[in-house]
């Protein structure tokens, strides 16, 4: 069992802790377009790497690693 307290924040302290969570935002969100970016780019090489049967034993890992990135990305 858990308990949350929602705390107060001092009406001097507002600004600061706004412009933490607008930062914070940002770069979450920066964060996710990464991994998406990431994760169309391992899924691009792992099809072109797979085009070969030898290249297919990294490839289609490559490819399904891209995949689950890109997932995570959006999720």
């Amino acid at each position: 069992m858990t308990t949350t307290h929602k705390q107060q924040i001092p009406w001097y302290l507002w600004p600061f802790w706004a412009i933490w969570k607008l930062v914070a935002t940002i770069v979450e969100m920066v964060g996710r377009f990464v991994a998406i970016l990431i994760g169309l780019v391992f899924i691009l090489v792992g099809i072109l790497v797979s085009l070969t049967i030898v290249g297919a034993i990294v490839g289609i890992p490559l490819a399904i690693v891209g995949l689950l990135l890109t997932i995570r990305g959006i999720f």
